[in-house]
């Protein structure tokens, strides 16, 4: 698996690419350069992974619990690959972060393992793949299993009852911004809601327009990245 890493301190922020995107996509979309100053400054320093998903949740050839199992793989490579990596930077802050689908990605993996993030930072995300939005269709097409509930934050969100994991969770700064006019902006705003009865605090932000675009996601991490 390939990556980019840009910055030499600050806090670690792990970037998941859009959908089927590449490790080069935050880059080439001028995100970088639109934190030019905050990484020059060393708060921050981005690991620009890249992505399986052409493998695993948009395989629509595949069968889902096929698909389930590579995601899963996926996360266990950031886990168990990527984290370790980030260790030469010994700044204890962990960020998750990623536009569209890489909102999902960073959103998932980080509520489901609250005691690694301190931070999600989610643009334009789609946080329920088993309903349809607008154009995007429903990806498992009436297929459900523990796999699917446990990898759909606006399924587990409502069921947790732990409290040792909402503590880890309630301690988090967790930003989730849409454009009014994106059809994921249900998803989103459901989202916060669950979090917000289980008592996690989050910021919701409502961009005018669609907002679904890399010029839109340029002035947004300048202001919650």
């Amino acid at each position: 698996m390939e990556l980019l890493v840009f910055g030499h301190a600050g806090a670690r922020v792990l970037v998941f690419p859009t959908r089927e995107g590449r490790f080069y996509d935050y880059e080439d979309w001028g995100l970088v350069r639109a934190l030019e100053e905050t990484i020059e400054a060393g708060n921050i320093q981005l690991y620009c992974l890249d992505s399986v998903d052409s493998e695993a949740l948009y395989c629509r050839n595949c069968p889902p619990r096929v698909r389930l199992a590579r995601h899963s793989q996926y996360e266990q490579y950031v886990l168990q690959e990527v984290l370790p990596l980030t260790s030469g930077n010994p700044h204890p802050f962990l960020i998750a972060h990623g536009c569209s689908i890489g909102a999902f990605h960073a959103t998932n993996i980080a509520l489901r393992r609250p005691e690694l993030f301190q931070r999600i930072v989610a643009l334009s995300g789609r946080y329920d793949l088993t309903q349809s939005a607008g154009i995007f269709p429903n990806l498992f097409d009436g297929y459900y299993s523990d796999e699917l509930y446990f990898n759909t934050p606006n399924h587990f969100v409502p069921g947790l009852t732990d409290e040792s994991v909402l503590s880890l969770m309630r301690r988090m700064d967790i930003v989730l911004t849409v454009g009014e006019d994106d059809p994921f902006r249900g998803s989103t705003e459901l989202l916060s809601e669950a979090l917000w009865r289980k008592g996690v605090g989050n910021h919701l932000a409502i961009w005018p327009g669609e907002a679904h675009r890399a010029r839109c996601w340029r002035e947004m991490v300048k202001q919650y990245l």
